[in-house]
């Protein structure tokens, strides 16, 4: 990758970090990285979505989302 792709790419990164940031996504920026490099590839972004609240579905512990008795 050229120089002049690369600081585009990186200014791109941080454009999408700033937005994820404004929207509250909770999203680090290896992770949005990985997400748009899959975008690139082809994977349907919604569907990447899908998978990403899934994941953080099952993250939270149980006593989270259970409730007391």
């Amino acid at each position: 990758m050229d120089e002049e792709a690369s600081r585009t790419a990186r200014e791109s990164l941080e454009l999408v970090f700033r937005m994820s940031n404004i929207l509250d996504t909770g999203l680090d920026r290896h992770t949005l990285s990985v997400l748009i490099a899959l975008c690139d590839l082809g994977v349907n972004p919604e569907a990447l979505a899908t998978v990403v609240k899934e994941l953080r579905r099952e993250s939270i512990p149980d006593s989270v989302t259970t409730t007391p008795s």
